[in-house]
This record gives C-alpha cells, sequence and structure tokens, in this order.
C-alpha cells in the first residue's frame, strides 16, 4: 500500500511537472507573458541571460531545497525538488511553440495550465518548489503573515516585465496571476494557514502522530456524540496548506471513522512555531 502511495505519487509529479512545462513552452513564454514566483523570475532572468529558463529553475531551487531538507521535511523536499527536475527536464524537451498570436489567450491558458499543474502536485504532498518552500519555511518561524513575500516577489515580476518589455505586458502577467490563484484555489486552496477541528475517539494515537509527523501543537476539546451520546475529543490544529495532505494522511490511517472540517484561517494572534 506504501509503495502505491508512493508510485502515485511520482506519477502525479511528472504530469503536473509536464503541464506546467506545457504552459510555459507553449503560451508564456512566446508571449513573454510571466509565471508567478520563481517560475516567473527565472522567465524573466533567461530574457537576459544565456540560460535557458529550466535551468535557472533548477539552480535557484538548489538552495531552497537544502532549505526545506533542514527545516521542513524530507518527503515533502524531495517531492518538490523531483518536480522541479521533472520541471526542468519537461522544459528542455518541449519546443517552444505558439498556438495562437493573441496575448490574452496566452496569458489565460497559460495561467490555467500552469495552475492546474501547480495544484494537482500541491494535492498530493508535494508542491512546485521555490518560493512555496520559503513560504512555508517562514510560516513554521514567523508570526507574519507570509502572504506578503509571494505579493512582493510576484510584484517585483511584473514590475519587471513592464521595465524589460512594455506596460502591457506586465498588464497581461497579471491576468496570468489572477487565473492562476483562481484555479490553484479551486484545486486545491490558496490559503496558507487553515484550521482543522477533528471530532475522534482515538484522539491519543491521533495527537502522538501529528507530533511526530507534522511537529504542530493541538488544542483538546472535551465533546460528546448528539446521536451516539458517545465520549469524544476535537482535536483542533493550525496548519499550513502544504501540511494538509500528510495530515489527511495521518487520520486516514489512524482513524478512517474520523470527521474532519477544514476551516480557512484568515488570521492567527499568538504564537504559530515549530517549536
Amino acid at each position: 500500500m506504501e509503495l502505491r502511495k508512493e508510485a502515485e505519487k511520482v506519477i502525479i509529479n511528472i504530469a503536473g511537472a509536464f503541464i506546467i512545462a506545457a504552459a510555459l513552452n507553449f503560451f508564456l513564454i512566446p508571449a513573454n507573458v510571466f509565471a508567478s514566483g520563481f517560475t516567473g523570475i527565472s522567465q524573466l532572468l533567461a530574457t537576459v541571460l544565456p540560460i535557458s529558463t529550466g535551468i535557472i529553475l533548477l539552480l535557484l531551487n538548489i538552495p531552497v531545497t537544502i532549505l526545506g531538507w533542514m527545516k521542513i521535511g524530507k518527503s515533502f523536499t524531495i517531492y518538490s525538488f523531483l518536480n522541479v527536475v521533472l520541471t526542468t527536464f519537461f522544459l528542455e524537451a518541449l519546443p517552444v511553440w505558439q498556438f495562437s498570436p493573441d496575448i490574452l489567450l496566452n496569458a489565460v491558458f497559460g495561467g490555467v495550465l500552469l495552475a492546474v499543474g501547480a495544484g494537482l502536485t500541491l494535492k498530493w504532498g508535494a508542491s512546485s518548489g521555490g518560493l512555496d518552500i520559503v513560504a512555508l519555511v517562514l510560516s513554521r518561524f514567523s508570526d507574519r503573515p507570509v502572504g506578503i513575500y509571494f505579493f512582493a516577489l510576484n510584484s517585483i515580476i511584473v514590475i519587471t516585465s513592464g521595465w524589460l518589455f512594455d506596460p502591457e505586458k506586465a498588464l497581461y502577467t497579471l491576468v496570468t496571476l489572477y487565473v492562476s490563484s483562481r484555479v490553484i484555489d479551486a484545486i486545491y486552496t490558496r490559503h496558507v494557514k487553515l484550521t482543522a477541528m477533528i471530532v475522534t475517539k482515538q484522539s491519543e494515537l491521533l495527537i502522538k502522530a501529528i507530533y511526530e509527523r507534522i511537529t504542530r501543537g493541538v488544542t483538546r476539546i472535551p465533546a460528546k456524540g448528539g446521536y451516539s451520546a458517545d465520549d469524544k475529543e476535537i482535536l483542533m490544529i493550525v496548519i499550513t496548506r502544504y501540511e494538509l495532505y500528510e495530515l489527511k494522511q495521518i487520520i486516514k490511517e489512524i482513524d478512517p471513522e474520523a470527521f474532519t472540517n477544514i476551516i480557512e484561517t484568515a488570521g492567527i494572534f499568538g504564537l504559530f512555531r515549530k517549536e
């Protein structure tokens, strides 16, 4: 069962990387429209350096992968870097070819495909690397909202694209960023922090597994079944979106009959740290 799950994750990573590379080579790169995060930075650097987008993307992700390996977890980091390596491979293997000269069509379809590839990867417990890993590290060791870092980097991409080419390119880049965020929101979630409310009879086992595999604090709330009158507990835990897949796996393994409600967390007061 474990081997099958790992094989599925590899297949999803391959599919996600291929879709991301197709979005770039067939829509965004030919139109000089830019993606978000490290992918967009790689596109920008490739326009001024004699190095391809895929190679730059791989080089940018090497130090980030080392950071993720040290500060996050091996499984998430390995699969995220695998996605980056596969994306680089497909970017080099697929030709840069333009389906249509319509820049709006390229911006929209490129953004949709990019989000589908990234969203599938997130849904299966990895990421497309880069800023996702940085955000996860920051969310574990800082109480500041990590959305500001996404906003800052993407603002640099938009402004630089307008400066290197023309303001129209910057506006179409904004279209791509908006479409990508909306599609990822539909496939997975764009919210960085989530609150899970788990109603279970196996609280001790669940808490132990959560501490070992996610390293998050858990609040225990006594509860009683409304119909059955059975004694239960509600476990409340705040996680990042990158840890949602692992939490689902823990609940499925320990108590598949648990009732879990995932709530989008708008803000947090107090500590939200790894310790």
